[in-house]
């Protein structure tokens, strides 16, 4: 069930809510759990029942392993297995798990092309949000081993990996994160101050989502998927209306989870600072998805050895770091090359910093925007050929026209050349210019009652907007 649905909006988040807190006055706290448990297994079978089985399945097994782990550790209990041994066997399951759905295709593909014998693929489904429940779990493993998470009951831990708000997107959530929150006997009371910003920020992402990200998604798919050719203005234009779409995407997910979780009185990790502030990559990766770099770096560039083993094998794993990291996102070359792209660049920068060399914060930041957007290209395009088309527009290496009706005609809204540089204007301003909206909501600050009404206006433009258009998936839900 997406985020940006009427369904959600209107029946499944307020049902949820409302049923959550009544047994919870009622003093039914294990109901009230068994109630979110039930709502968010509702939630992701709303894509494809067929799948939640292998939910229940990976939940079950994890939970057996952590649980094993846990009394291992803490010497409760001792077996023949060492903890290790466990914690091999729990990750080998779920990457085991994440493989075949994710990734059999793709290597059987390439390994008949290798040998000229294409196989006939398996026409595997990816289920929804195997990759972040897949990564959740895996975390959890981890912390279970070094002691950090012990959970013996089985439904606080399906309530951990399956809190609908987090579930499909991230963020990407530690057991110690979230479920200490749910056992605060202070948050299973409704807390009106979180209801109210929780409101605010879910109503914040929703207007980033509906207003803007699907109105640049429309001249990015014009271009990426409907030109046979670009010209220079044409190119340009394809490009940053993508980079915009996927920022005001990903940044309206993440204030729509965090806003839908302050509900429940849960406050989850920020996921997204203002990315396309930094002044360098390695800046924008401790902005952008900012759990999924966490646990990148925590669970595969440490476990690879870090920066401890000479520099020239930390330029190594930064590399492989960021390839598997762009392979993480999807099962094609296209994401792998935009991984290595980042796995570059992050190598460039490490080499500048170890020379000392300086360069003027805008410069830096010219810099940086420009290499972003350059590789969402990559991160965008089916294939190749259709990302070397926009680059090559880019590049001027075809017509420097003006746009003309033949763009006209794709997008179906814009008028003029002036009307597509004033968007993307106004875009560029709003992300440098206005501070993050989840870091202004949760700060501590107290919204006025101009501010509420002005929210609430702001929620009741997005819900006809949404009405009245086809609205998309959010980008992340396909990963």
């Amino acid at each position: 069930m997406l985020f940006n649905s009427l369904e959600f909006i209107l029946a499944f988040l307020p049902i949820s809510f409302l049923v959550y807190f009544w047994l919870n006055q009622k003093r039914l706290i294990v109901a009230g759990k068994s109630w979110l448990v039930l709502a968010s297994l509702v939630f992701y079978a709303w894509w494809n029942v067929q799948y939640l089985p292998l939910i229940l399945i990976s939940i079950l097994v994890n939970f057996a392993v952590g649980n094993a782990l846990a009394r291992r550790v803490s010497g409760v209990s001792r077996g023949p297995l060492k903890p290790e041994w466990v914690l091999a066997a729990g990750i080998a399951f779920n990457l085991g798990l994440l493989g075949y759905y994710k990734y059999a295709d793709f290597f059987l593909s390439n390994l008949g092309r290798l040998v000229d014998a294409p196989p006939d693929p398996l026409g595997i489904v990816l289920p929804l949000a195997i990759s972040f429940f897949t990564f959740t779990q895996i975390a959890y493993l981890v912390d279970s081993y070094r002691g950090k998470a012990k959970e013996y009951d089985l439904l606080n831990y399906a309530l951990f990996v399956t809190f609908f708000p987090h579930l499909i997107a991230g963020p990407v959530v530690h057991h110690g994160e979230i479920m200490p929150q749910f056992a605060a006997v202070a948050n299973l009371a409704r807390r009106y101050r979180n209801v109210l910003l929780g409101l605010m920020l879910f109503s914040v992402g929703l207007a980033k989502k509906v207003l803007i990200a699907d109105t640049f998604a429309v001249w990015a798919t014009a271009g990426f998927d409907q030109a046979e050719t670009l010209n220079f203005f044409e190119a340009w234009v394809t490009s940053l209306s993508y980079t915009f779409q996927i920022y005001f995407d990903f940044s309206g997910y993440t204030d729509m989870a965090l806003g839908a979780a302050l509900l429940f009185n849960i406050r989850m990790p920020f996921n997204f600072n203002s990315p396309y502030r930094a002044t360098n990559i390695q800046d924008f990766w401790r902005r952008w998805h900012i759990t999924l770099s966490r646990f990148l770096r925590d669970y595969l560039y440490i476990p690879l050895g870090g920066s401890r083993r000479g520099g020239g094998r930390m330029l190594t794993n930064l590399l492989v770091t960021f390839v598997l990291g762009g392979l993480w996102h999807g099962a094609t070359w296209m994401f792998v090359l935009w991984g290595g792209l980042h796995g570059a660049a992050m190598v460039i920068h490490r080499l500048w910093q170890r020379v000392g060399l300086r360069m003027s914060p805008l410069l830096a930041w010219l810099l940086t925007f420009n290499f972003i957007n350059l590789t969402w290209v990559f991160f965008r395009a089916q294939t190749l050929d259709d990302a070397l088309k926009v680059l090559r527009g880019m590049s001027g290496l075809d017509a420097i026209g003006s746009l003309g009706p033949r763009f006209e005609s794709w997008t179906g809204l814009m008028d003029s050349r002036f009307e597509v540089g004033l968007a993307l204007l106004a875009a560029l301003a709003l992300v440098l210019l206005r501070r993050n909206s989840n870091a202004l909501l949760l700060s501590g600050a107290r919204p006025g009652f101009a501010a509420a009404v002005g929210y609430g206006l702001l929620a009741a433009v997005s819900l006809l907007g949404l009405m009245a258009s086809k609205y998309s998936e959010f980008i992340y839900f396909n990963f």
